[in-house]
């Protein structure tokens, strides 16, 4: 997958990357992205409208990254995570949010997926199961 980002895509830039898509999501849809948990319920909707639209994950890769970083900044703010980069190359992109009890998290694969597989997955879903303090250390949160 080839991205044209304003930043590379490392663990410090990854703030930056929320920053650039909740003033483009303001602009092109109203939407208002707070960093809160709630919003994620906005993510997904605009993710779904670019699943109605056809749209594919090559096509949208820059804005699905940019709505990851999104997502993995909640994690930062209300869960205790932080960013880091992995080694496993099974992921969209090599980075991640690690947990205070060293769970990772992948949200940008979460976007990824919702895009590709609609309602079936659940960005607030797996941001609850990953918030909860004694959460599972496999499963979806991984995903």
């Amino acid at each position: 997958m080839q991205l044209h980002l304003n930043y590379h895509l490392e663990p410090d830039s990854a703030p930056l990357h929320a920053a650039a898509i909740v003033e483009v999501a303001a602009d092109i849809s109203d939407a208002e992205l707070d960093y809160s948990p709630g919003s994620i319920g906005l993510v997904e909707d605009i993710v779904d409208g670019f699943r109605s639209d056809g749209a594919t994950g090559q096509q949208m890769a820059d804005s699905l990254v940019a709505f990851g970083c999104y997502v993995g900044e909640i994690l930062t703010r209300h869960a205790g995570a932080v960013w880091r980069y992995t080694p496993d190359s099974q992921h969209t992109v090599p980075l991640v949010v690690e947990l205070p009890d060293a769970r990772e998290c992948h949200p940008i694969d979460w976007v990824f997926r919702r895009l590709e597989h609609g309602a079936d997955v659940s960005i607030c879903g797996l941001y609850a199961e990953a918030s909860l303090e004694s959460g599972p250390a496999a499963g979806s949160t991984h995903g």
